[in-house]
């Protein structure tokens, strides 16, 4: 019985080593941080990081889903960009007004990711390139809505999105644990999570075994366009305003894939989730952070960045190259 546990034990961290990695790597990131920081362990800074931190870890999650499927979303940053401009113009008024404006802006992610579900699914293009395509449609009605940064929302709305649970525990912190116990754990625990990681880890032999595996690369597609609609909706509570910023768009699509691979989801498919990816997406944020309390020139830092996301990336795929069974990366 005790050898069986501690199988079961070595099994376990096996399989999470990724996440555990990243937590250790943003806990120790985040210590330097606070220690470094002129105010330290203040309410503020510990809620501006969160704010940043969660906004990153939501787009990052939308990401993962379509990865566990052996997909790639590259609309991601598009939809979460056209939500905001969504947000800044009907998340305003009085609280019903406000409540509708905020099903409107999941909706409008809900439809964005249903539509490249279709794509992907019924017209069986690759999910880089239909994603490629959908994103840019996704910008231009974005551009469309707002062609100038601008709009409003309710601001006391926005103020507890943003702000402090007893000036202690950040809001959004725990809007995005709400998210991850309400949407994801049931949706990794369903049959369609279940199936999007064996379509993963093998499509044919999902197939083969009767896996829905065009129901669940679409439930996929919508969940990203889900999670993406919610990062948009904190974006604008943050910004109290909607800018549809392509170049702020693309920039979160490739911070959610390096999170998603810093956060030891396989870019492979069939491995990872939403936890490590979450860990994933504070270590990028805490590197930002990083660079400017140590006052590094500002016009080096995405170059710093950008070495340390391609150290990581790299050091995340470098496994894979010697994986010939997907079990193997559990030994």
């Amino acid at each position: 019985m005790t050898s069986r546990r501690a199988t079961d034990t070595r099994y376990w961290l096996a399989s999470q080593r990724g996440p555990l990695l990243a937590a250790a790597l943003f806990t120790a990131m985040f210590a330097l941080f606070v220690v470094e920081h002129p105010a330290g362990l203040s309410a503020n800074v510990v809620n501006t990081a969160a704010n940043k931190g969660v906004l990153l870890a939501l787009v990052a999650i939308a990401q993962t889903i379509p990865v566990l499927t052996s997909g790639l979303d590259l609309s991601v940053g598009s939809v979460f960009v056209l939500s905001n401009c969504v947000a800044s113009s009907l998340v305003a008024g009085s609280p019903g007004e406000v409540a509708l404006g905020v099903a409107a802006v999941l909706a409008c992610g809900l439809l964005c990711g249903a539509l490249n579900g279709l794509v992907v699914v019924i017209g069986r293009l690759q999910p880089i390139i239909a994603t490629l395509a959908t994103g840019a449609m996704y910008t231009g009605v974005a551009l469309w809505l707002r062609p100038a940064p601008g709009g409003a929302i309710n601001e006391d709305f926005a103020d507890v999105i943003t702000g402090s649970l007893g000036d202690r525990v950040p809001f959004s912190v725990i809007l995005l644990v709400a998210v991850v116990v309400v949407i994801w754990i049931p949706y990794r625990r369903s049959v369609l999570g279940r199936a999007a990681y064996a379509i993963g880890s093998s499509e044919q032999a999902a197939y083969m075994s009767g896996v829905p595996v065009a129901r669940a690369k679409f439930v996929a597609y919508v969940l990203a366009g889900l999670f993406a609609a919610i990062a948009g909706l904190v974006l604008t509570c943050l910004t109290y305003s909607g800018e549809a910023n392509a170049l702020l768009g693309g920039s979160y699509t490739l911070s959610s894939v390096a999170a998603v691979v810093v956060g030891g989801t396989s870019l492979y498919g069939g491995a990872g989730g939403a936890i490590g990816t979450i860990f994933g997406a504070f270590v990028l944020r805490t590197i930002g952070d990083l660079l400017f309390v140590f006052d590094i020139d500002p016009l080096s830092q995405p170059l710093f960045l950008g070495v340390v996301l391609l150290i990581a990336v790299s050091l995340g795929s470098f496994r894979l190259l010697k994986v010939k069974k997907r079990l193997d990366l559990y030994r």
